[in-house]
């Protein structure tokens, strides 16, 4: 079966808009994004990763598009996203690929990593594994830190106050004025963020778990991360059942546009690394 470019995909009536660069014929690594973000998050890292011969897919996930945000939260649950990540590798023709997610994209990628036999590797950027910031929620200050998520739960509201606010977290949470440009032009509106939020939103009604990961693994750790703590990323090597490397960056949690020579070369290396 030939692999073929990807502009866009089709599934449950949505359609997903999809970056795909790099020899086609190259090994495949799709780049999910995180919250709130798109595609190009990854902008400054897939260069690196065309050069070393990595064909790259990046679609806007779920929510990010306008043609496909469902506003039933029970539409992101994570069964359901990971599940558009399998579209795109059969409109792509691609029988595997390598995944790399970050944030809420790293989410997905913990799920495929357990769940598929059509993940080659995984490359984890930031979000620890979902069983240890489980546990951390209780045994460290991760509560406090995922605290804002409660009031995501809100209908309507957050979204108002968050198209107010964005500026302000990225600035604060030392996000590249560049890309940060880039995301407030995107989520200008508070509808623009319904979607995205939503992701939150399904957490409460998803009872889907999470497996240990059963492919090659690299995690990336910023230790200035606001968000996501020490406590959860160094329990995260529990929750994986084959080889597996922990980077610690000096650096926050954007780290795919702080970071991105780090962030490709530790994808190139797990690429490099894992059976095909």
């Amino acid at each position: 079966m030939t692999s073929t470019r990807v502009r866009r995909f089709h599934r449950d009536g949505l359609t997903f808009p999809v970056q795909d660069h790099g020899p086609v014929q190259g090994p495949a690594v799709v780049l999910l994004h995180g919250f709130p973000q798109d595609h190009s998050s990854w902008s400054a890292v897939v260069p690196e990763l065309h050069r070393r011969g990595l064909r790259t897919l990046a679609p806007d996930q779920r929510g990010y598009a306008r043609g496909n945000s469902p506003r039933d939260r029970r539409a992101y649950r994570l069964p359901t996203l990971a599940g558009d990540v399998l579209a795109l590798l059969d409109e792509a023709r691609l029988p595997s690929a390598h995944l790399v997610g970050h944030d809420w994209g790293g989410a997905v990628a913990w799920h495929l990593a357990g769940t598929s036999a059509r993940v080659h590797s995984v490359t984890i950027v930031s979000t620890p594994h979902p069983r240890a910031l489980a546990w951390s929620m209780t045994h460290s200050r991760q509560a406090w830190a995922s605290s804002y998520m409660a009031f995501f739960q809100v209908p309507g509201l957050p979204e108002r106050v968050l198209v107010r606010r964005l500026s302000r977290l990225f600035d604060r949470s030392g996000l590249p004025p560049e890309a940060a440009a880039t995301y407030l032009r995107k989520f200008s509106a508070p509808q623009d963020l319904t979607g995205p939020l939503n992701w939150y939103r399904a957490a409460p009604v998803d009872r889907s778990h999470t497996p240990s990961s059963a492919v090659p693994t690299t995690y990336l750790w910023g230790n200035l991360d606001f968000a996501l703590q020490r406590a959860a990323a160094g329990r995260t090597a529990r929750h994986v059942d084959a080889d597996y490397r922990y980077i610690e960056l000096a650096g926050g949690h954007w780290l795919p546009e702080t970071h991105p020579r780090a962030v490709a070369r530790e994808i190139v290396h797990q690429v490099a690394s894992s059976p095909t």
